[in-house]
């Protein structure tokens, strides 16, 4: 059985409606921890570090207003899926 790929454009990161590129500089003011400041500064070392690191991005995203978009309504009920196979029948 041969396998072909599903498409041969390369996938690209979502576009953000802000800019995040410099937020660590921009979050040092909002903590007195040395702790995240030492995270802030160097980087994660390890995954629990880098959770943290995803918790004080989401800090810096409340204190600028960031949301984030509204996910898609994708429930549906049984009787629609009904209705729908009846025109298969």
């Amino acid at each position: 059985m041969k396998m072909t790929p599903v498409s041969k454009e390369r996938l690209t990161p979502m576009k953000k409606p802000y800019d995040d590129s410099n937020w660590r500089e921009e979050l040092k003011p909002y903590t007195n921890s040395k702790k995240e400041l030492e995270l802030l500064e160097n980087g994660p070392k390890s995954l629990s570090q880098s959770w943290y690191m995803g918790a004080l991005h989401n800090k810096w995203k409340k204190i600028n207003g960031y949301k984030e978009p509204e996910p898609p309504d994708c429930s549906s009920s049984l009787k629609e899926w009904e209705q729908s196979i009846k025109k298969y029948q």
